[in-house]
């Protein structure tokens, strides 16, 4: 079994491969929520603005303002699938680093029981040592009191 100091060193490291996969998980989740309330802000001004539409086309509106209305419509619709695209890229990279940081978590679990492992072996040894000083004392007592 590996040395003491070396588990010691290799759950550090791994420790701070855990730590900086965490922080890379958390960059990437807020990347992927802030995604995430872009595209219901433009769902939602997209609906304002048909809404608006509908509204003006109650009123009267004229065939010009009409073709624009439904341009900026049709543009708005372009930018909610680009960034549906964006939020799907943002998810799947959020995914990759949430596995990374579970594989960092299992690695150091791995190494931390590894250690709990040796130095509840060091401690069943050193019971061993002084229960058989404990035996070699008392034995010894016992042939001298003869």
């Amino acid at each position: 079994m590996a040395t003491r100091s070396a588990l010691d060193t290799l759950i550090e490291l791994a420790q701070r491969d855990a730590d900086a996969a965490a922080k890379r998980l958390g960059a990437a989740l807020a990347a992927a929520d802030e995604t995430e309330q872009k595209l219901a802000m433009l769902l939602n001004y997209r609906d304002d603005y048909a809404t608006r539409l509908d509204s003006a086309q109650v009123a009267g509106i004229t065939p010009l303002a009409y073709r624009n209305f439904v341009a900026f419509i049709g543009k708005l619709d372009n930018a909610i699938s680009g960034q549906r695209d964006v939020v799907k890229h943002a998810q799947h990279k959020s995914a990759i680093e949430r596995t990374a940081w579970q594989a960092c978590e299992r690695k150091r679990l791995s190494y931390r029981t590894l250690s709990e492992r040796a130095a509840a072996e060091a401690l069943r040894i050193e019971n061993k040592r002084d229960q058989k000083q404990m035996d070699e004392h008392a034995a010894r007592q016992a042939y001298y009191k003869r």
